[in-house]
């Protein structure tokens, strides 16, 4: 694991102003950041006694797709055991595939969003191996932006919905709550869509990761002169979206004096831009995300109480993904279909043993982690169908414990695929269900019965024509 001082960023970039901006985004958690301006170059430094130093690469990729992966592979080969990610202001994902497939951790999109680089300096810091299936991307992958394409039956997912579904149709601010990964960002969006604000106005702030004198002039605004370097007047997001919404992501970590003055904006309505004599009406709603409990937080002191108040007037707690482990099998396939429409992507389906895996683990990462996870195995799976063996660093971890507790995993301990993906025989698959009604209800034959729906004489055809002992 790289300590503190001894974190070493290799930035292969030609841009001056993109390398400097990526220099102290990483100062901020520690990183010293060396930059250069070709592969050559960086291939030149790793191969001198100083290139034993960099702890990650961040790859600028300016050439053409095909130049890139080749120098990736290059990079990979140099050095197997280091971070290497690529920054691209290309949005396709057969890019991502590529990239990956050629040796690429992660990959982050252009302009570089603050927060993401961090998240995957992070990940890096913590020695993530190459590919590591389990380390969430940096970038979100596409997500539905309506509650009819939100995959989940789990009671506390379906709460949710349902409140973020009433609260849409309201005028009032929202706070969703829940932890990293669990899908707030898609419900305020969802929320969006279906509110009487949908074709207004949208500005969405992400509050982490911006000095505070910066997120004070984005959100605000200021006149010309109002300090050092305002050198023209800038209409802040809160003014621009008059009518509209604004959508505060990570809303806990606006410093405490913005907390305060935003809080201001929300009770009167009026926001007055820095150094401006007067301020400006506006009609405004707030859908606010935080990965903590904000009540929590504000009892402690680390919360405006004022802001608070403004915001909660409808609390929507996002259940993490550990809390629904029974809708993994469908969040998994729902997962499994989009990937296979993206180019460069087939369809995969997946056997029982790989289901098995992803229900034996807790997801700290909740669904984000999840669908990051299957990703990477979607990229690398050549056969149709990823099983357990597409999970090595899974299989890894959990080893034994799933064979052990595979009926609690899944549920009803019922195998549907073979491991090669391919459905089972409906013969085998009825027999199973017999098998376990028998078990269930303890060879109560009446109950069996009348439990799958069928009469008692059929029930004994069927367990003469399956070869079932009664007993079973």
């Amino acid at each position: 694991m790289a300590t503190q001082r001894s974190r070493l960023l290799m930035l292969i970039d030609d841009e001056p102003a993109q390398g400097r901006l990526v220099s102290a985004l990483a100062a901020r958690e520690g990183w010293r950041t060396l930059t250069v301006a070709t592969g050559e170059d960086a291939l030149e430094m790793l191969a001198s006694p100083g290139g034993g130093e960099v702890t990650a690469i961040l790859l600028d990729q300016w050439v053409p797709g095909d130049q890139a992966c080749e120098l990736i592979r290059e990079l990979r080969a140099a050095r197997p055991d280091v971070p290497l990610l690529m920054l691209t202001a290309n949005t396709s994902p057969l890019l991502a595939v590529e990239a990956m497939r050629a040796g690429a951790t992660d990959y982050l999109i252009k302009p570089v969003d603050p927060d993401r680089l961090l998240a995957a300096l992070a990940d890096a810091t913590y020695g993530a191996r190459p590919n590591a299936e389990l380390q969430p991307l940096a970038e979100k992958l596409p997500h539905p932006v309506d509650f009819d394409g939100m995959v989940g039956t789990a009671a506390p997912f379906r709460t949710a919905l349902a409140k973020a579904a009433t609260a849409a149709r309201g005028h009032a601010h929202v706070l969703v709550e829940g932890e990293s990964g669990t899908g707030k960002d898609m419900v305020a969006r969802a929320m969006l869509a279906a509110s009487t604000r949908a074709k207004a106005e949208l500005r969405v702030v992400r509050c982490g990761g911006l000095p505070s004198a910066s997120l004070e002039s984005l959100l605000f605004g200021h006149e010309q002169g109002a300090f050092a370097g305002a050198f023209d007047r800038q209409s802040g997001l809160i003014e621009q979206c008059d009518g509209g919404t604004l959508i505060l992501d990570d809303v806990d970590r606006i410093p405490e004096e913005q907390q305060n003055r935003l809080a201001e904006v929300l009770a009167t309505g009026i926001v007055r831009p820095t150094g401006a004599a007067h301020g400006f009406k506006i009609d405004l709603r707030v859908f606010a995300t935080s990965d903590h409990v904000l009540e929590d937080r504000v009892a402690a002191g680390q919360f405006s109480q004022a802001l608070f108040d403004q915001l909660s007037a409808t609390r929507i707690s996002m259940p993490p993904l550990r809390e629904r482990l029974g809708d993994i099998p469908a969040l998994t396939r729902y997962f499994l279909a989009k990937f296979g429409e993206q180019p460069g992507l087939k369809h995969h389906s997946i056997a029982d043993s790989a289901l098995s895996l992803l229900e034996g683990y807790d997801w700290p990462g909740n669904v984000r982690q999840l669908q990051a996870a299957l990703f990477r195995a979607c990229v690398f799976e050549q056969r149709e169908a990823l099983t357990a063996h597409s999970f090595p660093q899974l299989a890894e971890m959990l080893g034994d414990e799933v064979d052990r507790g595979e009926s609690r995993a899944r549920g009803l301990g019922l195998l549907l695929y073979t491991d090669d993906g391919n459905v089972r025989p409906l013969e085998e698959i009825e027999a199973d269900i017999i098998r376990l009604a028998i078990g269930h209800y303890r060879g109560r034959m009446t109950e069996v019965a009348r439990r799958l729906g069928i009469g008692r004489s059929t029930l004994y055809r069927k367990l003469s024509e399956l070869g079932i002992d009664s007993a079973a």
